[in-house]
């Protein structure tokens, strides 16, 4: 590959994007949102927050020194990560509390990357996360799943038009801003009913001493704040 070639692909990765119409910007936000309201279209794109949110999980412990065993994800649209290391401590406080902030934290970021322009940039990040997670799912719906993520990310940024990458790339950042704060009113209301009695609030309280309803509040303000942040950047305003 030629010095010129590489230049002409790193620019395309990296280089700026022009701003779309704000149209688009709203019109993707729209399809997001029927994505995450509507129960029916909520059960199979409940999939992606899920790779986010064991995505997460498994970020954090391993940027916190845990060793990372493997990830499942399931059918249901559950997740399990599975990590060795100290059972207390910063790292696995963090790792516990990783997962439903995730999906809102990862699209918050996306929104700082559309508002300065890198569109293509946000499409093969995202390409070399999934790659990277691939390789620690244990199951083959798990595998499945990312496959498919990975590979319409990596389409979408090699094969089509700027406009479409635009719209693509709008559609999933709303995605990932709407869809993460539905998971913890999920919990929350599980819990309510006498169920999810080893979810993450509770882990996070075996080992803080901070009640759960306290995390589960600490999840509600983490997705709604991302949700009015990166809304902002992707408005514009």
């Amino acid at each position: 590959m030629d010095t010129h070639h590489i230049t002409d692909v790193w620019d395309r990765v990296f280089g700026a994007q022009p701003d779309p119409g704000v149209w688009l910007v709203i019109v993707t936000g729209v399809l997001a949102l029927g994505a995450v309201v509507p129960r029916t279209a909520w059960r199979l794109s409940r999939n992606a927050v899920t790779i986010a949110h064991e995505g997460g999980h498994g970020l954090i412990a391993l940027v916190t020194g845990r060793r990372l065993d493997g990830i499942r994800l399931h059918s249901d649209t559950s997740g399990l990560t599975v990590s060795r290391g100290k059972p207390h401590g910063l790292g696995m406080v963090l790792t516990a509390a990783a997962g439903y902030t995730a999906p809102s934290l990862l699209g918050l970021a996306g929104a700082a990357l559309l508002a300065s322009g890198h569109i293509t940039a946000l499409l093969w990040g995202a390409t070399v996360l999934l790659l990277a997670m691939l390789v620690m799912i244990r199951n083959a719906y798990g595998v499945l799943t990312v496959v498919l993520a990975g590979g319409t990310f990596l389409l979408v940024s090699w094969l089509t038009t700027a406009q479409v990458q635009a719209a693509f790339a709008y559609a999933v950042v709303w995605f990932l801003l709407l869809g993460g704060i539905r998971p913890p009113f999920e919990l929350q209301g599980k819990r309510r009913r006498g169920g999810a009695v080893d979810s993450d609030p509770d882990q996070l309280a075996r080992l803080t001493h901070v009640p759960a309803a306290v995390w589960l509040g600490f999840f509600h303000v983490v997705t709604l704040c991302s949700l009015m942040g990166g809304g902002r950047w992707l408005l514009g305003l």
